[in-house]
């Protein structure tokens, strides 16, 4: 039986690496059912090295291959950007005080794949008539 297919926000991939009590128990049992299909996207990866290296998260320190390697290894199915995506970027409506490029693409993601996006982040449930948000 196939689960439902899902897309790490970027602070959620991180904290399910770094084994983050934030993350709910009823989000970890999504993320670790063997029936669902959880992506993590090149985006977050761009997200995390840009953040590391401008001082953003001085606590995560793991090199980029390892939080690629790592997700593979946790089951996750690696998303790499595609045209389509970055197409879908013009149909997110830009909303006041709101214009994270990262979040913006990673809705335009989940939109293009047809996934539930996993994020505590407040800010993404202003798009939920386009996407689904879980948290």
């Amino acid at each position: 039986m196939e689960g439902a297919h899902y897309l790490l926000d970027t602070h959620c991939l991180i904290w399910f690496q770094e084994n983050n009590p934030k993350i709910p128990e009823n989000i970890m049992r999504i993320i670790r059912d063997p029936d669902n299909l959880i992506f993590f996207s090149q985006v977050s990866l761009f997200e995390i090295s840009i953040k590391q290296k401008i001082g953003k998260l001085p606590a995560f320190y793991a090199a980029i291959e390892e939080i690629y390697q790592q997700a593979i290894y946790d089951g996750f199915t690696f998303l790499a950007i595609q045209n389509q995506h970055i197409y879908n970027y013009n149909k997110v409506p830009i909303i006041k005080d709101h214009r994270d490029p990262f979040d913006r693409l990673l809705i335009a993601t989940a939109l293009e794949e047809n996934t539930i996006i996993l994020s505590a982040d407040e800010q993404l449930k202003l798009y939920v008539d386009l996407v689904n948000v879980l948290w």
